[in-house]
């Protein structure tokens, strides 16, 4: 396995660290419980999109780009690291967004601008169609364009959570500590891909759990076999040759609930708890849905107590200020609780 020769633009704040949710683990009365800070990789308040953007941006500034698009929802976090990476770099950076543009911006929205990207709306176009249109007419002005797809979720940007895999093993060894379980949010599966690809290079063998937070079919194979594809190029990219299968991703789609980025009372829990008990931020769309789905396996007692678990933090915080009117209500409801 090779990744020295590989490009990379240097983006991110690492290794960031792991550490434990003592007050959390012992108001759940379950597992020991940690967390892996990828909310404090430091590029316009960092997440997890900038260890894939440290390849990607690389290999766009290899092959002489001078811009870049991508795609996400209105709150996309994977779209606002965009931004930051591109102004970085000093390349110019569009965003497609779904839908039409809001009264204000806010949260993510207002940090695209802020960073100097251009910003498209699809309305009710497929975003993916709109980026194509978009790449045609920068190019037909003779911009150098480079796509970078949602999420960053190609074998390129999944190099980067196979290095994280990395970083985090040894972590680990210089605690020598193991851990039986990683938890995460999973959606475009370059985090999910990565880490599993990172996992067979680096002797990684506890289980990797992606709580999804928009994929609804379960027993559906679709997001598995986009999951085995994307790990086998990413294997192939860096040389490590590993054969994967669709048993090698387990994901977990009970979670859910309406839809993607719609807050329910999990996910609000999740949030609130975590803010009063460990003074750490979630968000709405993936990381609240991911630690929701995780206290709920620790409280149904699926995660016996003598076992360590990892949540990987993945970011996102600036999403909360776009959902503050259903956020308020938690906040009402524990206004003074103290655990």
């Amino acid at each position: 396995m090779t990744l020295d020769h590989l490009p990379r633009f240097p983006l991110a704040s690492l290794p960031t660290p792991v550490h434990p949710l003592e007050r959390l683990s012992l108001l759940l009365g379950g597992p020991l419980v940690l967390v892996k800070r990828d909310d404090l990789t430091g590029l316009a308040l960092g997440g997890n999109k900038t260890r894939k953007l440290e390849f990607l941006i690389g290999d766009a500034l290899a092959g002489g780009a001078d811009t870049v698009i991508t795609a996400g929802a209105t709150q996309s976090n994977h779209c606002r690291q965009t931004a930051a990476a591109a102004a970085r770099a000093g390349l110019q950076c569009h965003l497609v967004l779904g839908g039409s543009p809001p009264e204000a911006p806010t949260g993510n929205l207002l940090l695209d601008g802020l960073l100097g990207a251009s910003v498209h709306w699809a309305g009710p176009d497929r975003r993916g169609e709109t980026m194509t249109d978009v790449a045609v007419e920068l190019r037909g002005r003779g911009r150098k364009v480079y796509v970078i797809p949602y999420g960053g979720s190609n074998e390129v940007g999944a190099t980067g959570y196979v290095v994280a895999m990395g970083e985090f093993c040894r972590q680990m060894a210089e605690r020598e500590q193991t851990v039986d379980l990683i938890v995460f949010a999973t959606s475009s599966g370059g985090t999910q891909a990565g880490l599993v690809v990172g996992a067979r290079a680096f002797g990684f063998s506890g289980q990797i759990l992606g709580i999804s937070v928009d994929k609804v079919e379960r027993g559906a194979p679709t997001y598995e076999r986009e999951l085995t594809a994307l790990a086998a190029a990413t294997s192939e990219r860096i040389g490590l040759g590993a054969r994967h299968g669709e048993d090698d991703f387990w994901v977990d789609y009970d979670y859910v609930g309406d839809g993607y980025g719609i807050l329910m009372e999990r996910e609000r829990d999740a949030i609130g708890l975590m803010a009063r008990t460990e003074g750490m931020l979630l968000d709405p769309v993936y990381t609240g849905k991911a630690m929701g789905a995780l206290m709920d396996m620790i409280r149904r007692g699926l995660i016996g107590p003598s076992k360590t678990v990892l949540f990987w933090h993945t970011g996102g915080g600036p999403a909360l200020f776009a959902y503050a009117e259903g956020l308020t209500g938690g906040i009402t409801r524990h206004n003074g609780a103290r655990t």
